[in-house]
């Protein structure tokens, strides 16, 4: 007698609920995803495409469902062709993953208070809203497990008790039992007010602020002249950005809460807070365009003066979307293999990771790819 047929197998499928998930991140890291998984770009800018993660059973891009908060509400769709002609996306991509973008943007909730305002509700009901928002998202979709990824604009460091809306949506991410990563330099599950929920939080979740252009060079540059010993006498950093990023950077606040990071770094390479810091400029002209100038000082033998001086041009969109995309596979899979509280080994992507983690980025690579290896044997 022949054996039965075996039923095919259907393969888990995970969410990646974005907070700001009609931004320019959001909707560049749903675009590529599609773009990716159909084969119609290479996953350039992908660390977890590359050969040490690639056997280290990290969910596919085909399997990633997308939904998330937004106070913004212009349609996925729609964003894209605005990105598409800024030269963000590929010209026809918004159209060839459209029904991607359509099936994100379906999933997308209301967000909110905004900056500065208050809807009226408590504190606990926006939390206890926002993850019934995430709950029911994984339930509908019928989900093996989601990640919360805060994308949204900068925030002004909190100069009181109030949770800002990035702590609401990452108290909300753990109430719902999900995984959390802060791409961002707002406050999210830093803030004090949640330091016992976050001590008891049985589910993985790193952050924060992404490491995507300038900061990411200082992260090479920093060790260089430590390991050279040449004494950096001063760094000082412009930035020149438009986009929703511009305008929210506009606020002496939110950019002082952006700058700390991009400091944190040298001083954590260099061993000392050299004189300079970094200026930050609105130039809505430039869009989703991004120039970030340095300008460093050093003594050389003898007392030698000296200047290096750099400049990084890019968008910051296609820059931090392959990360986000990365970080959500690198997360899911932490909890898969029952891993929890903060992920240290994953500081290679942020300018203040957790814990005490090195800020030099071969080292961080380094823990990174042993971190996959982790992954890779936990199978």
């Amino acid at each position: 007698m022949s054996a039965e047929p075996s039923l095919p197998t259907t393969s888990p499928r995970f969410g990646v609920w974005l907070i700001g998930a009609r931004g320019s991140v959001a909707t560049t890291a749903v675009a590529g995803c599609a773009a990716v998984a159909a084969g119609l770009h290479p996953p350039t800018g992908m660390v977890t495409e590359t050969t040490p993660f690639t056997d280290s059973a990290l969910p596919t891009l085909s399997s990633l469902v997308f939904g998330g908060h937004d106070t913004a509400s212009c349609p996925l769709p729609k964003r894209a062709e605005h990105l598409a002609a800024g030269g963000v996306l590929p010209h026809g991509l918004p159209a060839a993953v459209a029904a991607e973008l359509a099936a994100a943007d379906r999933e997308i909730r209301p967000g909110g208070p905004l900056p500065g305002r208050d809807d009226g509700r408590p504190q606990d009901e926006l939390i206890a809203s926002f993850a019934a928002d995430i709950r029911d998202f994984v339930r509908r979709q019928d989900l093996a497990g989601a990640v919360v990824v805060n994308v949204a604009s900068t925030e002004p460091v909190p100069a009181d008790g109030v949770l800002p809306p990035s702590s609401l949506y990452a108290a909300a991410a753990l109430q719902a039992d999900c995984t959390y990563v802060n791409f961002t330099p707002s406050s999210g599950l830093h803030h004090p007010a949640l330091a016992s929920t976050v001590a008891t939080a049985s589910v993985p979740y790193a952050g924060r602020d992404g490491k995507t252009g300038q900061t990411l060079l200082r992260s090479v540059l920093g060790p260089m002249f430590l390991q050279r010993a040449l004494d950096v006498r001063a760094w000082s950093g412009t930035n020149l950005l438009g986009g929703g990023d511009g305008a929210a950077l506009a606020d002496p606040a939110a950019a002082a809460a952006k700058n700390a990071g991009k400091e944190r770094v040298l001083a954590d390479t260099l061993g000392i807070s050299p004189q300079g810091e970094v200026h930050i400029d609105d130039v809505p002209a430039l869009g989703d365009w991004k120039t970030a100038w340095d300008h460093i000082a050093f003594d050389g033998f003898l007392g030698a003066r000296m200047v290096l001086q750099t400049t990084w041009q890019g968008c910051d969109s296609a820059l931090a979307a392959p990360l986000v995309l990365d970080l959500a596979r690198l997360l899911l899979r932490a909890r898969t293999v029952g891993l929890t509280g903060p992920r240290p080994e994953l500081g290679f992507y942020f300018k203040d990771p957790d814990g005490d983690a090195s800020s030099a980025l071969g080292e961080q690579f380094a823990t990174l790819v042993d971190f996959g290896r982790r992954l890779r044997e936990a199978r």
